[in-house]
């Protein structure tokens, strides 16, 4: 009894897989950012130089849930895609370029690495880029949902080069904690 599975299956099968994949994805991603100090509130990040395309702070906090989620349901259409030729080296290059993202806040933001995080920003776009083509020889939807990652990383290494130029001294830039007086 080798039947195929029918389109409700299917669909159930890709919601199953998009329930944890999503959530997955969206919660590493807060850890990340959330661990390594990301964001405005980062003593030494507020006293660096930007450009001035540079967005204000909450926009990443819009643009990185968003990219997230479309990356998990992209990443759930494959999953999904049982058989499919070139499935395995999709996984394989996905959880690659996600790793390589996670890494990036932590690199930036807590080790204050602005030329390495740049050239990890690169390595992170060329990841997502095949990621990007593979996935299209699977599920074109699957491609055409991570085009909005690979734009926003293109945007995101434009400034992280900008913010390394305008910083040469970043990595040595030292900011002290808050401190407190009681005075009498």
């Amino acid at each position: 009894m080798s039947q195929l599975a029918s389109p409700s299956q299917l669909r159930m099968s890709l919601l199953r897989w998009a329930l944890f994949v999503v959530p997955t994805i969206m919660l590493l991603g807060f850890l990340s950012g959330t661990v390594s100090g990301s964001g405005e509130q980062n003593s030494w990040f507020a006293e660096l130089v930007k450009p001035e395309a540079q967005p204000p702070g909450w926009a990443f906090g819009v643009v990185w849930p968003i990219l997230y989620l479309l990356m998990g349901i992209a990443f759930s259409m494959i999953l999904n895609a049982r058989g499919a030729r070139l499935r395995g080296i999709a996984i394989a290059l996905f959880l690659v370029q996600l790793a390589l993202n996670l890494y990036w806040s932590p690199l930036f933001f807590g080790q204050h690495q602005v030329t390495a995080a740049f050239y990890l920003l690169l390595a992170i776009w060329a990841t997502a880029f095949a990621t990007t083509l593979v996935f299209g020889r699977i599920r074109p939807v699957a491609a055409w949902l991570l085009v909005p990652y690979l734009a926003w990383l293109s945007f995101a290494a434009i400034l992280n080069y900008q913010i390394d130029r305008l910083n040469p001294d970043a990595e040595r830039l030292y900011v002290p904690a808050a401190t407190s007086e009681i005075g009498a």
